[in-house]
């Protein structure tokens, strides 16, 4: 049974996504930027481009240049490298700022990114089935939604700014060529620029639904959140065998210490703590085991298959097994009590030291 993608994105989700080229971004929001950038720059430097490429024409149709030459392949190749030149000179600072607008729109949005899993080919693109599946998707709507609703701000633009300059138009036709081509492209340029800022202003709510939308794609079911956690954490049930084995096996190693302790002293029953001193290696006993319950029987069970005294100290054994851990020195407020212990110990083996 199919579950409800209800849980947000976990970190890993969102990494692999990346990797995809699965990135949030607004389309809309680039193209804003770039002709916002591109209309700029136009009302920054389009009067010295109108009048560079009104006296190019001004030229190429006058009477006087076009006669006053001998016209050959030379003159031709001189005259159309200039002619190119200036329009290049007019043109390039427009197509500058689009491009650093449009480069700069991708960077804030999605940082550098290239992805050559987003370069392979995917079949299902092509599939005549989810083609016709991705037609009729909730998603093909609200782009259709959204494209009408551009069309008509632009038209609605483009209309009110004809009516405004409407009257100009008129007396510009009565005017030189460079006062005509100045007002109309002054007109252009305006009505660009206002188109271009209702655009930024709609991506910005384009921005938020491709949130929306992004987020949405990205939910996880309860399940994959489970099995991700699993695979990057490990199995609860294994890590805990692991751990348990482990448990074991720190035990063993222990308990065949065991056989080396000079003494073990106990609870009786509860706990026991088998102690070592060799005055060689530490300069006071070590504990070598410990245990509570189970492992306390155990190791006086190994302490007795051994010939190791075993001597009954409730408060001593209690605090040197909470306070102690394994092949730790005893702390110095016990030295006295133990050395007692130790002397006692080494009295009935019959040794001196």
């Amino acid at each position: 049974m199919n579950q409800e993608r209800t849980e947000k994105a976990t970190p890993k989700r969102r990494k692999e996504a990346r990797e995809k080229g699965h990135v949030l971004k607004s389309v809309e929001l680039n193209t804003a930027f770039t002709l916002l950038a591109m209309f700029g720059a136009l009302k920054i430097f389009g009067p010295s481009a109108v009048k560079s490429l009104s006296g190019l024409i001004g030229r190429s149709i006058s009477s006087e240049a076009a006669y006053s030459k001998e016209i050959s392949l030379d003159s031709v190749g001189h005259s159309l490298g200039q002619a190119v030149l200036i329009f290049a000179q007019a043109v390039a600072p427009i197509l500058i700022a689009a491009l650093i607008a449009g480069i700069a729109a991708n960077l804030v949005q999605i940082r550098f990114l290239f992805s050559s899993k987003a370069l392979k080919p995917d079949f299902e693109r092509v599939s005549l089935f989810k083609g016709l599946k991705r037609m009729f998707s909730g998603g093909t709507l609200a782009e259709l939604i959204k494209t009408l609703i551009k069309l008509a701000v632009i038209g609605i633009i483009a209309c009110s700014q004809y009516m405004a300059y409407m009257n100009g138009y008129a007396k510009s036709m009565y005017s030189s060529v460079q006062v005509s081509a100045a007002y109309m492209v002054n007109a252009v340029i305006n009505t660009g620029f206002i188109i271009s800022i209702a655009l930024l202003i709609f991506s910005g709510f384009d921005y938020l639904y491709q949130w929306w939308k992004f987020e949405k794609d990205l939910r996880m079911t309860k399940q994959e959140v489970k099995d991700e956690y699993k695979m990057m954490e490990g199995d609860p049930q294994v890590k805990s065998r692991i751990r348990q084995k482990q448990r074991q096996m720190s035990a063993m190693r222990m308990m065949s210490r065991v056989p080396e302790a000079d003494v073990v002293i106990t609870n009786p029953t509860h706990y026991a703590v088998a102690l070592k001193y060799e005055e060689s290696v530490s300069s006071a006993p070590i504990v070598i085991a410990k245990g509570q319950d189970y492992i306390a029987r155990k190791i006086k069970e190994i302490a007795k298959e051994h010939r190791i005294h075993i001597v009954e100290d409730k408060p001593l054994a209690q605090s040197l097994y909470a306070m102690c851990d394994i092949d730790d020195e005893i702390p110095p407020e016990f030295y006295q009590a133990v050395a007692d212990i130790l002397v006692f110990v080494y009295k009935q083996k019959g040794k001196v030291r």
